[in-house]
């Protein structure tokens, strides 16, 4: 190891935060795209500016002094328009708290979680946007302007002119606060990436995601209009409504789509020279790779959608299957629709049977099924897949525990969402669209598995699927679901209340023991119920009786004559 490294040594300096968040809204302060994305939740913001007011120190900045040209650049929530400056401040280290600082301060970035940040003046403590608004809840953006604040005592907080003195004392401590900083004076890009590489390694280890994305930012210069792993999440996201995929199972998928060993070193991807077996796309470089990948990802989980019965990354069962499939789809980008009917097997039969045949660990799948699909030969990969789940025996998961970041709940959402769950109150059934809404970028489906009964059940029966109800919706009174159940509404008719019941696993005969106030009968009936609609899905969807086969499209028939002679 060499041991050429800073041409000259860091200087130290402080920053007012003022002066420091003026420098960030202006564009003179910029985040190096080979920084990690933003990764702190309300506690982490609301524990920083509870920091600072309590005079604690946050740590020092290591920020890169350099030349800038003038861009568009992204801050958090907030986009700005910077000038050329000779000497921005790139944040090497201290991206999240200069991140939060500039977007819980500023009118726009205030707008948005987790920046939302308010102080209580009455008890002193800085809190997230209140759902319901006192007169002592002040806005940070407010309270960091003195004009502003001025104006907002004079106006929307004159109820709250008593706490004005508490409201000038943290806003004095907030725009005079001290920030150290260290600055570094570097040309050599590669030299602050070896810098911000060791810094983040001696506390929280970067992902492998991370990483990669670091090794391979390219230069400064037009990395804003360049792909990331990040932004193939996001845009797989807007295109197909299954939400935000993490960028570690981003990043296996694009590298699964290059050669089957998904968990291989990625230090060497883009060189030749140092790879053990070469690219299956050997003349492709970073950008193509990230383009390709994404395209390739995007038709994986339209199968997924369309095909295998899972609408959202929420019910995914495994992420490991989804690697699996967009190396599929990038040899494979329009199947044989007996391909699409074995694949849908493949998933399921993994779903179910998986933890047995790969021996309860889940970090060889990507690997092993990978390696079974080769590069030209659909036919091939597809009963190699298939054989590689040659041991698994018909399994039906037991629904009687029910979490929603578990393998078996989400089965059970996966049979749930067959059924097409109809609306409580209109009686139409809920869509992918009502689904996506709702969940959004959340990894399990909590937010819409509701439970029929919050309280007054033993542990036991909390736990089972018979007390939940998949009921995608942001309107209806979930809170009053067995109401909702035992009262056939006026304006539906038998048949169409029938249709309801039974797509959530329902009768009349259950909604009358709910009606009567006999919970224990109620769900042992609907436990019976969802159990028996789960074999029957699986055996639809997994097709344990069938023979794993190709279509005679498939065969050599000449071949065959000529065996017959």
């Amino acid at each position: 190891m060499g041991t050429v490294g800073l041409e000259t040594q860091p200087s130290a300096t402080t920053y007012d935060l003022e002066d420091l968040i003026a420098n960030a809204w202006a564009g003179k302060v910029r985040v190096p795209h080979f920084q990690r994305d933003f990764r702190w939740a309300t506690q982490d913001v609301l524990r920083l500016f509870d920091s600072i007011v309590k005079g604690y120190p946050i740590g020092s900045l290591l920020l890169w002094v350099r030349k800038s040209p003038a861009q568009s650049l992204t801050l958090g929530r907030l986009t700005i328009e910077a000038p050329a400056y000779e000497d921005t401040l790139w944040v090497v280290d201290g991206q999240q708290r200069i991140t939060s600082l500039a977007n819980a301060l500023h009118p726009q970035g205030n707008m948005h979680a987790p920046f939302s940040v308010y102080y209580d003046l009455a008890e002193r403590q800085f809190i997230s946007q209140p759902t319901t608004r006192e007169p002592q809840h002040i806005p940070l953006p407010i309270l960091f302007d003195l004009e502003k604040l001025i104006g907002w005592f004079a106006d929307e907080g004159r109820a709250a002119s008593e706490h004005f003195k508490e409201a000038q004392r943290v806003a004095k401590v907030l725009r005079q606060f001290k920030v150290p900083a260290y600055l570094v004076r570097q040309d050599d890009e590669r030299v602050l990436t070896d810098i911000f590489d060791r810094m983040n390694n001696y506390g929280k280890r970067l992902s492998r995601a991370e990483i990669f994305s670091a090794l391979f930012a390219g230069p400064e210069e037009g990395s804003q209009n360049r792909l990331s792993l990040s932004r193939i999440a996001d845009r797989v996201a807007d295109r197909t409504g299954f939400g935000t995929i993490d960028t570690d199972t981003i990043l296996a998928s694009i590298l699964a789509r290059r050669g089957p060993d998904p968990a291989r070193d990625i230090r060497n991807e883009f060189d030749l020279a140092g790879r053990r077996r070469a690219p299956e796309f050997p003349s492709e470089d970073r950008d193509t790779a990230y383009a390709q990948g994404e395209e390739a990802l995007v038709r994986a989980v339209e199968f997924l959608q369309n095909h295998a019965g899972v609408p959202h990354l929420s019910l995914l069962v495994y992420r490991a299957l989804l690697v699996v499939l967009t190396r599929f789809f990038a040899h494979f980008p329009e199947p044989e629709a007996n391909t699409l009917r074995l694949l849908r097997r493949l998933y399921w039969r993994v779903a179910v049977s998986g933890p047995a045949v790969f021996k309860g660990s889940f970090t060889q799948v990507g690997r092993v099924l990978s390696a079974r699909i080769k590069k030209g030969d659909e036919r091939g990969s597809i009963m190699g897949l298939m054989e590689a789940m040659a041991e698994a025996q018909p399994t039906v998961p037991n629904p009687e525990r029910f979490k929603t970041n578990e393998a078996t709940a989400k089965v059970v959402l996966g049979a749930w969402w067959s059924l097409a769950p109809r609306s409580l109150i209109s009686g139409k059934p809920f869509d992918a669209q009502d689904l996506s809404t709702l969940l959004g970028d959340q990894t399990t489906a909590a937010t819409v598995a509701y439970r029929i009964f919050p309280r007054g059940l033993s542990p036991q029966q909390q736990l089972l699927a018979a007390n939940r109800l998949f009921l995608p919706t942001g309107s209806e009174p979930v809170d009053e679901i067995p109401l909702l159940l035992s009262q056939q509404p006026v304006d539906l008719d038998d048949e169409t209340w029938d249709a309801v019941l039974t797509s959530h696993c329902l009768d009349r005969t259950m909604t009358d023991l709910l009606a009567h106030g006999d919970r224990g009968q109620f769900l042992s009936l609907r436990q019976d119920a969802i159990a028996n609609q789960l074999r029957s899905f699986l055996d639809r969807m997994a097709e344990w009786s069938y023979e794993d086969t190709p279509t005679l499209d498939y065969l050599d028939l000449d071949e065959l004559d000529d065996l017959r002679e």
